[in-house]
């Protein structure tokens, strides 16, 4: 994980990103306010996101936090004083951070994980939930924090959460939040692996490392076929799979596993 100090003196980045090795990992750093999202925040990790979704260099993304929260959603001392002062903010930040954040997370062609390291709330599930596989701390747990607040889901747990454990079970974990333990996460399928806390960073980098060594294209491919057939039917969906093949079948990687196959050989992947 990247190194969370600061230079003395100076406010400590919001948002860590370090890529090595074709892995981004993006942390979370703000431990004493449990990585709440202020505004601040909100356009780092946005940016963020953005760009490892752009950089084709990039073939596995890592969400994570510092400290005992991975996110707890909105900065709700950030957020009274918005509401108490009348800031448009309170009604612009879904579309300009939190829309654009959850976007990039569950669009982007390349696999990416949540290494969730504690209690991850509100905002802060809905991020883990756009992730393609989300590691958890057998310490941390999940809270669909909205109703308690009075307010509706967003960051695309509307979308998520459904597809993650059925329509029946989203609703009722909306409107009665409460803290999933790691284990019942892992039993309602809002976990994909449950690891011990110390053990956490190291089974992501594993796993970020095998992703990124993979057919980053077909992986990709694979996502936004996932995606669309959410939304079309059988036959709209058989439809894109035929352009996902066309494009995977046209890659370096293709050609390269074909011919690896054939020579009983182990294929290496260039993510072209």
């Amino acid at each position: 994980m990247p190194d969370t100090q600061a230079d003395a003196g100076s406010e400590p980045e919001p948002v860590l990103v370090e890529t090595r090795e074709g892995v981004t990992t993006i942390t979370l750093n703000r431990p004493g306010a449990m990585n709440s999202l202020d505004v601040a925040t909100k356009v780092a990790l946005r940016d963020a996101a953005t760009a490892a979704a752009d950089d084709p260099a990039v073939r596995c993304v890592v969400l994570t936090g510092v400290g005992r929260a991975f996110c707890v959603g909105q900065d709700l001392k950030e957020h009274v004083g918005l509401l108490e002062g009348g800031s448009d903010a309170l009604f612009t930040t879904v579309p300009e951070h939190y829309n654009p954040i959850a976007t990039a997370l569950a669009t982007m062609p390349k696999p990416v994980i949540a290494a969730v390291n504690g209690v991850a709330a509100g905002a802060g599930a809905s991020l883990a939930f756009a992730c393609d596989f989300r590691l958890v701390a057998d310490t941390a747990g999940f809270n669909l924090a909205f109703a308690g607040i009075a307010l509706s889901c967003d960051t695309g747990a509307s979308w998520t959460l459904p597809r993650l454990v059925g329509r029946a079970r989203a609703i009722e974990l909306l409107y009665e939040p409460r803290t999933i333990p790691a284990a019942e996460a892992l039993e309602l399928g809002l976990a994909s692996r449950v690891v011990p806390a110390g053990d956490l960073a190291a089974e992501a980098a594993t796993l970020a490392a095998r992703l990124a060594a993979g057919p980053t294209v077909a992986y990709g491919a694979i996502r936004r076929s996932v995606a669309f057939s959410a939304g079309h039917g059988f036959e709209e969906s058989l439809g894109f799979e035929a352009e996902m093949m066309t494009l995977t079948g046209a890659t370096e990687d293709h050609r390269n596993a074909v011919g690896s196959f054939v020579a009983k050989q182990r294929p290496t992947f260039t993510g072209r």
